[in-house]
Order: C-alpha cells, then sequence, then structure tokens
C-alpha cells in the first residue's frame, strides 16, 4: 500500500480543478438562462413582425437579426464553457492516473489544463460580445421612442 501523505497530497493537487468545474459551472447557468431569455424573446418577436406594420417591421426585424446573433454566440460560449468542464475531469482523470498508475503524464496534465483555460477565456470573451450586443439589441428597441 502506498503512503497516507501521498494519497492525501493527490487528493489536495485533484480537489483543485474540481472547484474550477463549479466555478465554470456557474458561469454556465448564467449563459444558459440568458440563452433561455435570448430565444423567448426572439420567439416573441417573430410572432409580433407578422402582426406589426411596415414602420415597425423594420425595427422588430433588426432586432430578431440581433438576438438570433446573440443566441449564437451564447451557444458558443456554452459550448466553450462545457468543454473547458470537460479538459478539468479529463485533468483530474489524469492526475489519478499518474498517482495509482505511476505514469509520467505531467505534460498531458499541463496541457488539459492550458486547453481548459483557453475555452474558458474563449467562453467569456464570448460572453462579454453577448452582453454588448444586449445593448445594441435594446437601443434598437427604444430607437422609435427616443
Amino acid at each position: 500500500m502506498q503512503d497516507p501523505n501521498e494519497l492525501v497530497e493527490i487528493l489536495q493537487t485533484a480537489i483543485s480543478p474540481v472547484v474550477l468545474v463549479s466555478g465554470i459551472g456557474l458561469l454556465i447557468l448564467s449563459m444558459t438562462n440568458r440563452f433561455g431569455r435570448t430565444t423567448d424573446r426572439l420567439r416573441s418577436l417573430i410572432k409580433q413582425i407578422n402582426q406589426a406594420n411596415y414602420d415597425h417591421t423594420e425595427r422588430i426585424a433588426a432586432q430578431i437579426r440581433i438576438l438570433y446573433w446573440r443566441s449564437r454566440l451564447l451557444l458558443l460560449a456554452i459550448s466553450f464553457a462545457l468543454a473547458s468542464v470537460l479538459f478539468v475531469s479529463l485533468l483530474v482523470v489524469t492526475l489519478f492516473s499518474i498517482y495509482l498508475l505511476g505514469l509520467g503524464l505531467e505534460g498531458v496534465v499541463v496541457g488539459l489544463f492550458i486547453i481548459s483555460l483557453m475555452c474558458l477565456v474563449t467562453s467569456v470573451l464570448l460572453f462579454i460580445q453577448d452582453m454588448s450586443l444586449s445593448l445594441k439589441a435594446l437601443r434598437e428597441e427604444l430607437r422609435g421612442l427616443l
């Protein structure tokens, strides 16, 4: 049997990435909520465009284009965040494999961590772009009122 102190050390090492998964999970929850609201609003505008007069039709069409683009961005952001979770999970499995099997996979650990962070950064950048488009859609909606 292996040294219990070594097991405690590997468990501590493996728990850090799990905390990252928890944080990314909250980000994914926020993004999926925004995605749901965006698609619901999009469906509502599609119903409205059929009943609107010509002046309103162009404004609604502009909002629809923006909301559709936001939905695509959010889907991409969610996909990158989920990929980040996948790579962190593979990182944990690799850490345990190193410990249990004595494999020399330290380079794989570093690679998985870098890929995971790059996916997370990409996801956050897409999320920021969605928030910017959200303001643009609001501006479009208010254009006729201001």
